[in-house]
């Protein structure tokens, strides 16, 4: 197909072409404004410098691999106040590892997120990003990556799609009223995928309420954190 141009043609072009270029330059100024904008509301100085990378607390002797308690040995050692039913899992999950099988930890041999709340134990070392609107948590393993709001919303009321690290809402605290932030408190709730353990020995979660711990709920402070 052939098109034929006139003078009137090129003049209208260039017009349009400026006009395409103003409103370009319009809306380029208008996003960078709002970049500057929220920039300025992020005041640095009101959050706990947690740059760099974290490990988790190891006490020295202690044996097993992390757990929920890192002040005490995994499995039985952890003092879990299980249900004879729960006790039972655990007694089941150790003797199956002690022969060779994964026993209740199905997780880490087939290469799958641990999901919460294991994935909470810095089993490798840790990176936390913190923006006005969401702290990340960031684990270079897997997909072990939280995203906690901290933007002031509500939880959702559509339905959600069940994920390994569920749905997180935090809020930063200054506890000591010194203008700093020093405890963020998160809550995490489900639907959750696939079982879920404390520990590598298969430690059990109760499907209705948790059979270790208090409500699901947690409180960072720095690094070292309680998680339930």
């Amino acid at each position: 197909m052939f098109a034929r141009w006139t003078r009137a043609d090129v003049l209208s072009n260039r017009e349009d072409t400026m006009l395409y270029r103003q409103l370009i330059s319009a809306v380029a100024l208008a996003v960078f404004a709002v970049s500057i904008g929220s920039a300025r509301a992020f005041d640095e100085a009101m959050y706990p410098n947690l740059k760099g990378q974290w490990t988790r607390r190891i006490i020295p002797g202690l044996g097993g691999q992390p757990s929920f308690d890192q002040t005490k040995p995994w499995g039985f050692g952890q003092q879990a106040p299980l249900t004879p039913e729960y006790t039972k899992v655990l007694e089941d999950s150790l003797a199956d590892q002690a022969n060779g099988g994964q026993g209740n930890h199905i997780r880490g041999f087939s290469c799958e997120p641990y999901g919460m709340p294991m994935m909470t134990l810095a089993f490798w070392p840790q990176e936390y990003v913190i923006t006005p609107d969401t702290t990340h948590i960031l684990i270079n393993h897997q997909a072990h990556t939280r995203r906690i709001f901290t933007d002031g919303r509500d939880w959702p009321t559509r339905e959600l799609e069940p994920t390994y690290a569920g749905y997180s809402i935090g809020r930063w605290v200054d506890e000591d009223g010194d203008g700093r932030y020093d405890v963020l408190e998160i809550e995490t709730r489900g639907p959750f995928k696939g079982p879920r353990v404390y520990d590598g020995t298969g430690l059990p979660l109760h499907p209705a309420r948790r059979a270790y711990g208090s409500p699901p709920s947690e409180t960072l402070c720095g690094l070292e954190s309680s998680t339930s």
